[in-house]
């Protein structure tokens, strides 16, 4: 189950989020070591103090435009502002109770979204749960994808296609899911997994 319509929505606002934060640190870090203040960086790139303070602060999703004159102003390219320092280690934390979650039709199955925004487009990766009689139908995605489902407890069945295979806790089970497929949870206890959903991969043969 790839991330579609109005989910697809909510991740890429949380991925905006993320990224407002990357960039509030890349031109506070730029402004500290020129030693600039609030005000002489306003002065130089015609952005207003307030809103870079927003910036900084990572209250405001910045204007390209905004960002274009910030860097102008900083002596650095556009990219450099976007991307912060590309050689310094970084380490990014998702709190549970900000973590977006999808839920199937009946209730039963979750999706917790733990892939990285920028891989969305080609690879999504998800925590999933499943209760007792869980089923998480999901349509085609595109043409060549492939899912990987690592069995973490207790037992899942997956179909495509009319074939059936179950996988236990150990199991990863890899399928093509360009057509429509069916995870289901037969027992009576509750099943986990680690899922990872490889968009726009080479056709299989």
């Amino acid at each position: 189950m790839g991330i579609e319509g109005k989910d697809k929505v909510k991740v890429l606002e949380a991925g905006a989020q993320a990224l407002s934060g990357q960039l509030g640190r890349a031109v506070l870090k730029l402004r500290k070591a020129q030693n600039l203040s609030l005000s002489e960086l306003s002065e130089q790139s015609g952005v207003a103090k307030s809103i870079i303070s927003q910036i900084e602060r990572n209250e405001t999703n910045p204007t390209l435009a905004t960002i274009w004159r910030l860097a102008q102003a900083l002596d650095v390219s556009i990219e450099r502002v976007l991307q912060g320092s590309t050689d310094e280690a970084f380490i990014e934390k998702s709190s549970r109770g900000v973590t977006p979650q999808l839920v199937s039709e009946d209730g039963k199955c979750r999706l917790a979204i733990i892939g990285w925004i920028k891989t969305v487009e080609w690879l999504q990766w998800y925590n999933f749960d499943a209760d007792p009689g869980g089923v998480l139908a999901s349509e085609p995605h595109q043409h060549g994808s492939v899912e990987c489902l690592s069995v973490l407890e207790g037992e899942l069945e997956v179909e495509v296609a009319g074939v059936i295979e179950t996988g236990s806790p150990g199991d990863t089970l890899r399928y093509r899911c360009d057509r429509p497929h069916v995870i289901r949870n037969k027992t009576s206890k509750p099943a986990r997994a680690t899922m990872v959903c490889i968009l726009r991969a080479a056709v299989m043969e």
